[in-house]
């Protein structure tokens, strides 16, 4: 059995709802103020949702919304896009992370992706964003990513690299001391 809902207004939420239909200039709010008045009288959901033209949930909505916030409920909220998150702060969070290795702060990890970007930013900043929107960020803010160059200097012996370098410049210039003959590999069959 569903649960009954009470209709009733004590008497602060009754003078809201009446200043509300006598005095506020916006008509959503009159409209939702008169929705709940008759709700208080004593008539139906369903009767009042056919005389205000609206559904019967949309009563039941008003009248959960009056109750959490008051009148100022009842009016339209503001439409468009929401404030963007990231803001100078975040900016400033995000220079100083990008510039940093990840090992410096901790991470087990030595290359940043945009996934691991964004939680490390989330975590100094408060600020969750997808890692899309943190790769368009990148963009507008200059940042390049580019594919770490993977070499091998740090495993190499240098009294080895520096041998190897030398015998390398020897055999360039024995190379061009070689007389260079007329004749090729490439022939042209007869």
């Amino acid at each position: 059995m569903p649960k009954k809902i009470n209709f009733h207004l004590n008497e602060t939420e009754l003078s809201q709802i009446r200043e509300a239909l006598r005095k506020d200039k916006r008509p959503e709010v009159r409209q939702r103020a008169t929705g709940i008045h008759l709700l208080h009288q004593g008539h139906k959901a369903a009767e009042v949702a056919e005389t205000l033209a609206v559904s019967n949930v949309t009563v039941y909505k008003w009248l959960a919304r009056f109750r959490a916030g008051g009148v100022e409920a009842l009016a339209n909220q503001p439409k468009g896009r929401p404030k963007p998150k990231v803001d100078a702060a975040y900016l400033e969070a995000l220079a100083v992370a990008v510039e940093q290795e990840p090992g410096d702060l901790g991470y087990a990890f030595a290359i940043w992706t945009a996934e691991r970007l964004r939680d490390h930013l989330a975590r100094e900043t408060g600020v969750e964003i997808h890692a899309r929107y943190l790769n368009r960020i990148l963009k507008r803010e200059g940042y390049v990513y580019r594919r770490p160059k993977h070499d091998l200097t740090d495993l190499q012996d240098p009294d080895a690299r520096q041998q190897a370098e030398e015998l390398v410049e020897e055999l360039k210039k024995r190379r061009s001391q070689t007389p260079k003959s007329g004749s090729s590999l490439w022939t042209k069959p007869s």
